[in-house]
């Protein structure tokens, strides 16, 4: 975290992005960029759709989306309420429900420090842009009062490519998924586990990873649990 570095090129790749793809690997760019833990975008859209791009590890995503964490998460509650950023030190952790959700995110690889930016759209849409580091509060200081502006700005264009690429959607919206994804989601929304599903197929594990992440980006979704049912909620796939 030594010295300003240049974060110009950061929005350049942002200009440039046209698909969801490259939102994601925007946010690992800037990730690795600021050399801190995490970056998480995330938003939902006029029709109540959520995408997401994160850098927070998936087994975390599982467990935020299983638990249903948003409902008690400081963070989103504290955002919902206000306009500006939102330092995560600011907010309530005091309960103790607060308390034993930082825990276990924090056992899951979620750093100490982080600092959330709420922006809201022109039809309702939500979106929060959060990077996340563990380090001690003094560093965080610094580190927020050098790249707040900064961060701010990026959040925004993240927002309006967000927007633009609902812009782009048909009203009905379907990027119509591929047999082979139809079969791996299908399977895998019966129970069956990864190694199943690849000897189902007669398809390497690598393989059926890359028809996953296909349908994932499709769907806009946060992770496989998420794509599973956006699917089956459009009726792409039926189980």
């Amino acid at each position: 975290m030594d010295g300003k570095v240049n974060l110009e090129p950061i929005l350049e790749e942002l200009d440039a992005a046209s698909a969801l793809e490259e939102l994601e690997q925007v946010t690992r760019t800037l990730r690795d960029t600021l050399a801190i833990d995490h970056i998480v975008y995330h938003w939902v859209d006029s029709a109540g759709d959520q995408y997401g791009c994160t850098t927070y590890p998936q087994p975390w995503v599982d467990r935020y989306l299983l638990q249903n964490y948003h409902r008690i998460d400081p963070v989103i509650l504290g955002c919902f309420q206000r306009f500006h950023p939102v330092d995560w030190k600011r907010l309530d952790w005091s309960g103790k429900v607060a308390r034993a959700f930082l825990k276990d995110a924090m056992e899951h690889g979620i750093g100490n420090q982080g600092y959330s930016i709420p922006i809201r759209g022109p039809n309702g849409q939500f979106a929060l842009f959060t990077v996340n580091h563990t380090c001690d509060d003094t560093v965080w200081s610094d580190f927020t009062s050098t790249y707040s502006r900064d961060l701010i700005l990026i959040a925004h264009y993240f927002n309006r490519k967000a927007l633009e690429f609902e812009a782009n959607r048909q009203p009905e919206f379907s990027r119509t998924l591929s047999p082979r994804e139809v079969d791996a989601m299908t399977l895998l929304a019966l129970g069956y586990n990864r190694a199943q599903v690849a000897h189902s197929l007669s398809i390497s594990e690598h393989t059926l990873r890359v028809y996953i992440e296909s349908a994932r980006f499709k769907l806009g979704a946060l992770n496989t649990t998420h794509a599973i049912a956006t699917a089956m909620s459009r009726g792409l796939i039926v189980v």
